[in-house]
């Protein structure tokens, strides 16, 4: 009997080897964007409407904007409110740029007359405004309310990027809420600059924080551009590029770059007025004679703190409702402040936070305005939104939301109705 040999048959080739993750469709790496920066933009969106309606709805019904100079708050719409003070001037310069000279301000009225000058407002926020309108064809409110909206999310973003590096996702979502409903956001929603300047202030952080140099020394420079405030973001670049040297943990010539590129914008602008006036020191002098704002060393802002708890309002620029917001967000600042050392953060978020809190103090100005002044100072959510975080998710809602429904008040109504924003 003989035996059947089999043969095989021809080997089956061999799978390749994968080299390497397949590459991610651009869908799939949208559909991770929309996860991550998806639920804070809806935090902060809910929640600023929110205020902003009842904002809107306390106009319309208050009526008041209708009996006020267009200039200063009135308008034939409540929206038109969003325009006013501040925010005329930044139209004024994006449709016809500066003139760095002391002129009388048509109709001033009130304590004292003012000389109004448009080198006092920075130029980075009315190039935006200008560049928005000469591509959407919108005009200057237009324009401005759109920069501002935009910058408001893109600011959201930043804060929650920094609070979750210290404390959580979740942190973040909340400090983003807070940011919505902080006193003083009503300016978020409105021709100021205030959007733009956060929004530069808290990504400058957090590129500090995750060691990008480069872009640190170019956003501080933007911000410089913005506001004069941000001397204290320079100073925090600074000290915390120093304390990444001395431990050893980068090589020296990344943070110094940063540190030279940083006050380039704000010395950039201070220069140019001073060369504009033929006064190295114009700036100042117009700040003093067109806006009453000069550092005092803080005498003026003692003087509101002793006078507003025992209610005498006789002192400069008295606006009673604001003064007294002003007061409890003054008080409230310096312990947020110490709740967020004993976090040990990175060290850029105290410093800003410190020397911002400390140049607002010593300044002589509209004591209510302090209020919109100290929102940029977002690294005072942390603490906050940490302690918040432990709240179950209908009780943190309903604490959000029932803060953004009197932001509508408190943050819009007050600051723009009955005060000077």
């Amino acid at each position: 009997m003989s035996a059947t040999t089999t043969h095989p048959g021809p080997a089956a080739a061999p799978s390749p080897a994968p080299s390497g993750p397949a590459p991610s469709r651009p869908h799939d790496r949208l559909r991770r964007l929309a996860a991550r920066v998806g639920p804070v933009l809806a935090v902060y969106g809910v929640l600023k409407l929110a205020g902003f309606t009842v904002f809107m709805l306390l106009l319309d019904s208050a009526g008041d904007f209708r009996e006020k100079h267009p200039r200063f708050g009135g308008g034939a719409h409540p929206w038109d409110v969003l325009g006013s003070w501040d925010g005329w001037w930044y139209q004024q310069i994006a449709l016809h740029g500066y003139d760095p000279v002391l002129e009388p301000v048509p109709g001033a009225t009130g304590m004292i007359t003012l000389e109004g000058n448009s080198a006092a407002f920075f130029p980075l926020y009315p190039a935006l405004m200008r560049l928005v309108s000469e591509v959407t064809g919108l005009g200057p409110y237009g324009a401005g309310m759109a920069v501002s909206v935009v910058c408001s999310f893109v600011a959201a973003l930043g804060v929650h990027a920094v609070t979750a590096r210290v404390g959580g996702r979740r942190a973040g979502l909340v400090a983003v809420g807070l940011w919505a409903v902080w006193p003083g956001s009503g300016t978020e929603w409105a021709v100021y600059s205030e959007s733009l300047y956060t929004a530069l202030a808290a990504w400058a952080c957090w590129a500090v924080v995750t060691r990008r140099w480069a872009a640190a020394g170019v956003l501080v420079l933007a911000a410089g551009l913005t506001r004069p405030t941000a001397v204290a973001l320079v100073a925090a670049l600074a000290v915390a590029g120093l304390v990444a040297v001395v431990r050893r943990r980068e090589d020296w010539r990344q943070p110094l770059a940063a540190v030279v590129i940083a006050p380039l914008g704000v010395a950039g602008y201070l220069a140019w007025v001073g060369y504009r006036m033929g006064d190295w020191g114009g700036y100042t002098k117009l700040q003093e004679g067109a806006w009453g704002h000069t550092f005092d060393w803080g005498r003026h802002s003692l003087d509101v703190l002793t006078s507003v708890p025992v209610g005498h309002f006789d002192y400069l620029f008295a606006m009673p409702m604001e003064d007294v917001i002003g007061v409890g967000v003054v008080l409230l600042v310096p312990v947020l402040t110490v709740l967020l050392v004993r976090l040990r953060p990175p060290s850029v978020l105290v410093v800003y936070t410190v020397l911002s809190y400390l140049t607002v103090m010593g300044t002589q100005q509209y004591f209510g305005n302090v209020s919109r002044y100290l929102l940029p100072l977002f690294p005072l959510f942390v603490p906050l939104a940490l302690a918040m975080r432990r709240l179950s998710g209908p009780v943190l809602a309903a604490v959000l939301g029932t803060a953004a429904v009197a932001s509508g008040s408190y943050a819009g109504y007050v600051l723009f109705e009955l005060g000077v924003p």
